[in-house]
This record gives C-alpha cells, structure tokens and sequence, in this order.
C-alpha cells in the first residue's frame, strides 16, 4: 500500500470524523467518457440503456449537472482537486502544472479519514509527472478494485470505462445495431450519411457502457454490498461528436448523474432526494470533492471551491450559478468562460476572432467532422450548421427552455440586455474570487513558473504579477461597440505585460477602423521587451495589417518565437498558430518556415507534440 504524502498527516490531525467506522458509507463512482445524458432514463427514446434506465428508477436523476470542462484533462483535473482547474493554472489541455504544496486531492482526505482508495484506472490530469504521483492512491491501475482492501475497511473506488470514448465513435462497423436513419440529429449538424452513421455508432457505445455498470453493480450485489455503497453514475463531459466535447456550451458541459443512496444512509440524502426523483440542482465537478467530504463526516479543505450536494446539512436551496471553462484543446488556443443559471448559458469569448470549431487534427478523424468542414468550406452549410465554423462572439446567451440545442445567440437582442449584463458582473465576480487564469496566456505562465520556480497556482494569486482586476476591466471596455480610440491608448503603455499583451490581443476582435488608428501603437508592441506582448503584438498584425513593411516584421517574429528550440514549446505551439492569423495571399518565406523545428527538444518533458500538428498544418496549408 502506498504511503500518505506527508502533508496528509497534517490533514489526518486536523479532520476530526463526525461518524464513526460502522456508520461510513462505501462510495462507488462509475463513469464513462464522451457522452451527454442520451439515455432512456433522459427521455431519449432511441437510446438502449436498460440497465441504466433501471438504476435510475432507484436513484436521484440530475438535470443540470456539469462537467465544469467540456474535454476530459481539465474536467478530470477539477474533479481530482476540488478546485476550478484555473485557478491551479492548469486549465489547458496536457498542460503539465506544477502542484501548490497547500493542495489537497480528494483521495488524500478520504484516505486520511481510513477510507481504501481505488482508481481504475483512468487518471489524465493536467498535473506535472502524475502518473509518477501514485501515492494519492492505495491503488491506481487496471487491476484497482475495492475488493482488495483489508477487511472491514470503508473504500472509495472508481471505474471508468472508455467505451464511448471519441476514438471509439470511428469504428470500421458498416452496420451499426442503431439504425442510422432513424438517428436523431442535432440541427447544428449537416444531415449527412457520416453524421447518421457516427450518431448511430455513438449510440451502440452508450449500450456497450450500460453493459459496463450493469457489470459493475453486480461485483457490488454478488459480495452483499449494495445496502452499504452509496453508488453515483456519470460522464466525464458531452458526447464525443463535434460540437459537444471541446464546446463551452449546454451540449458540451451537460452530463448525466444519476445517485442512489441506500435506506440505511438516507440521513446523508439532500431534501429532494426521493428514488426515481429528478433535481434540478446545479451541480458541477467541482462540488464533488467537496461533497465527499460531506459524505464521510470530515471538514471540507479550506482551498476546495465547490459547495457539497450530498451528506448531512445540505441545503434545498443550491447554487444560483454553474461556471465553465475552455481553454486551449488539443493545438489549438482559446479563452471562453461560461455561467449558467435554471434557463440560461452565458459564454464569455476572449478571442472573438477564433471559431468554436477550429481545425484540431484528432477531432478531425470523426468523419462527421471531416463532411461538416468540407461542407462550410464549399458554402453548402445554413447559418445554424455555419456557426460553430465562423469567428465566435464575444459574447453568446442562449435559453436552453426554448432553444436546447443553442442555436439563437440572444446577446446583443436588446430584450436580454439586463441578463446579459447580470451574467457579466456574475462572471468577473467568480473570476476574481477563485483567481481565474484566464486571462493570463499558456506561454507567459509557464515561463514564470519555470523562472521563477513557483506553481501556476502561487502565481495567480500574486496581483503584481497577474493584475486580474485591471485585465477584467479593459476586458469589459472591449466589448463596448464603437469603444473610443482614447479609452484604449492607457493600456499599451502599463507597466504589467499582461496588460499589454491584451491590448493588442483586443484588436484582433474589435473593428477594422480601431485597429487602423492605433497600428502605430500595436507597432510599438513589437519592439516591447516582453516576449509575449510582441507575440500579441504580431498577432494583431497578422490579422489587421494591410502594411507590408509590418507583416514581415510580425512573421519574422512569430518565425523566431515558432521555434521551440530556442524559445519552449508553449510559444512555439502558440506563434505557429499565429502564423495562420495572415491573409491567404500573403507570402509566408518557405525558407524561413523549414528552419523552424518540427519536433521538441527532448528535454522539454512534455509528451504532446502538438505544435508538430500545427506545423503540419501550416506546411498543408501554404502548399510548401
């Protein structure tokens, strides 16, 4: 059995149990990857989840439950810490952060507490060397199972299968047992023969998974445990297709969650808890740590930012607001956030001038994403399935009571101004409170953290160096229509480079004419002795720039920073996406591009080679 860290033994003097060892319920998670709540016990009558659907009949059925992330690291990552993954920076896909010593990882508590840990076997954590971090465990592999404990001992355990995993979708099976023309589709998706078939095999996945539980309550029915086992089913984000994993929208973060609490435990069920209940709580992964606590009796660490939804003193009354995340996915950058009440999905965009859909080269192995993006390619797409194609806006709200699959943007309708405004000041509230890295750009935190040898999560917390309410005020201003040149011009010349760095960076989302009266000033930013403000800097050329002179100056630049070599991995992944940002007749040097490496420096210690993927792309793109 691996040992506790050492800082468990602080946690295992300082939580005092408030039940006693006979009184501890067992706790079983089953989870499954890739899919939203497309089950029978949903209403989804093409679905087949007979053993689901029965459970369901037994348990509490969440209707607003939330993944917090709409991909599967940061998603996985909140769930591990308690915590927002931005406010531990490590909200970006495989980004590798470095763990803060005051953070606490469920299993570490219920361990402390003499419960027996299990995971298998899935981990995925944006956290540095976390495979090589065994020890939160007792036991993490493919073999890990709750029967292995010592007698008597209360478990937590954790089975995960990938069944309905993405990958799973783009299967060479000509004949799915669902029947693709009958398959449901989303209106957001072109009706097509591989959007029927993928729909249709994504179905047959979801049967493989209600297998699975049906598999795993039986281990739990075979040893006399499920009178013991408090039993929660759920997915790790929406559904593998496009559109819903990646998405920072209702059709991305929704999850089904279903929990049954057995009779004997029932003074641990919240006040809506009936069998075969629905709740629509909003509950989201990052109330689960804290709802384990809750369960067991133990005090909830300070750092954890969710609130319990299970366990003794639950209120009826949950929270207003549920709040999301998107970053960078896969190769590809990006900023949204998102909070959502009882009706309403609002998404803060940060970089309007990126699409939702931007060109990943894993999500584009899904066949039904390939047609779609030939199809908007070609203009043979409506405005609806055109969307998730084109620049996103700054700002999105839809009413998931009349429009569930969000395909009418309510933001700027004059009629929703007062709960667009209402989300705004909700948004920056949270962000502010949990020190949200947001908008602190991927290259610039993990040059601090390697230079300054502190975690991501130390550093945003230090307002010298991540002035987050300075940022989220010029952040408003730019969503101002017809904001004037004047209002702006302060920003360039501040002492903080992340200031400057989204100074230039707004250009890229503002108007053709703004940018044109402040090119001097986006010029000056170029020479700036920060490298990140000349990437942005760059960037806003790249997108804006009708001069000559200045696109060869930003693409020397971004040539200079794409090679990882002599800058790090982060701003080579970032610069060569930048270099995509020129206009499609400008004459990026094939010479200069073919200098710039294609692999990583094997001392980087990260095993994504995802600015290869973008490098490939670019080489497709300009034909070199």
């Amino acid at each position: 059995m691996p040992a506790l860290p050492a800082r468990v033994f602080l946690i295992a003097t300082i939580f005092a149990l408030s039940l006693g060892a006979d009184e501890r319920p067992n706790i079983l998670w089953i989870t499954a990857e890739d899919h939203g709540p497309h089950m029978g016990c949903y209403g989804d009558d093409y679905a087949t989840t007979p053993n689901l659907d029965r459970f369901a009949e037994r348990s509490l059925r969440y209707t607003r439950a939330i993944s917090t992330a709409p991909v599967c690291a940061p998603a996985r990552t909140t769930l591990v810490s308690g915590m927002y993954a931005p406010s531990l920076g490590a909200q970006h896909m495989r980004s590798q952060a470095s763990i803060p010593e005051w953070l606490v990882f469920y299993p570490e508590v219920l361990r402390a507490a003499g419960y027996y840990c299990t995971n298998n076997r899935k981990t995925d954590y944006n956290f540095k060397d976390w495979d090589k971090i065994r020890d939160v465990w007792d036991e993490s592999s493919g073999e890990a199972h709750w029967k292995n404990r010592p007698e008597g001992m209360p478990f937590f355990a954790i089975f995960n299968t990938t069944s309905s995993h993405e990958s799973q979708i783009r299967n060479e099976n000509e004949a799915p047992l669902h029947d693709p023309a009958l398959v449901p589709i989303p209106p957001y998706h072109p009706d097509t023969p591989e959007s029927r078939k993928d729909w249709a095999q994504y179905y047959d996945r979801l049967t493989k998974v209600d297998a699975f539980f049906a598999e795993r309550m039986k281990e739990l029915e075979e040893a006399g445990l499920v009178e013991d086992t408090i039993v929660f089913y759920y997915s790790d984000h929406g559904s593998g297709m496009p559109r819903s994993k990646r998405y920072p929208g209702w059709s991305g973060l929704n999850v089904p969650l279903l929990v049954h609490i057995p009779e004997k435990f029932m003074h641990l069920a919240p006040p809506e808890y009936r069998e075969g209940g629905v709740s629509d709580r909003l509950v989201g992964f990052v109330d689960m740590g804290a709802t384990l606590c809750n369960l067991i009796g133990v005090e909830i660490p300070e750092v954890y930012q969710g609130e319990p939804f299970l366990g003794e003193g639950v209120s009826i009354v949950g929270p207003a607001y549920n709040f999301g995340f998107m970053d960078r996915k896969d190769e590809k950058p990006d900023v949204s956030r998102v909070v959502m009440d009882q009706r309403y999905v609002y998404t803060r965009n940060y970089l309007p001038y990126l699409p939702h859909g931007q060109y990943l080269e894993y999500q584009q192995q899904t066949p039904t994403t390939a047609t779609w993006n030939a199809l908007f390619d070609n203009n043979r797409l409506d405005a609806v399935q055109s969307a998730f194609w084109l620049p996103h806006p700054a700002e999105e709200l839809f009413d998931t009571l009349h429009d569930p699959h969000s395909t009418r943007n309510l933001a700027k309708d004059p009629a929703y101004q007062q709960v667009v405004q209402r989300f705004r000041t909700v948004l920056n509230t949270h962000l502010l409170a949990t020190r949200d890295a947001a908008l602190m750009p991927e290259p610039f935190m993990k040059s601090l953290e390697w230079e300054k040898e502190m975690t991501p999560g130390d550093l945003l917390r230090n307002d010298q160096i991540y002035p987050l309410q300075t940022l989220l005020d010029f952040a408003d201003l730019a969503l101002c229509p017809g904001v004037a040149r004047e209002a702006v011009l302060p920003y360039f010349h501040h002492e903080s480079p992340l200031v400057r760095y989204w100074a230039a960076q707004h250009l890229l989302g503002l108007s053709p004419s703004l940018y044109l009266s402040l090119e001097e000033k986006v010029e000056g930013l170029l020479g700036d002795s920060e490298r990140i403000v000349r990437l942005s800097a760059a960037q806003a050329i790249a997108y804006h720039s009708k001069r000559r002179d200045l696109q060869d100056a930003a693409v020397e630049e971004l040539l200079i920073q794409a090679n990882n070599h002599k800058t790090n991995m982060y701003f080579a992944m970032y610069a060569l996406n930048s270099l995509a940002l020129f206009p499609a007749d400008y004459p990026v040097p094939y010479d200069r591009f073919l200098e710039v490496p294609r692999e990583l420096k094997r001392d980087d210690g990260w095993n994504q080679n995802y600015s290869a993927r973008v490098w490939d792309y670019l080489k497709k793109t300009y034909g070199f």
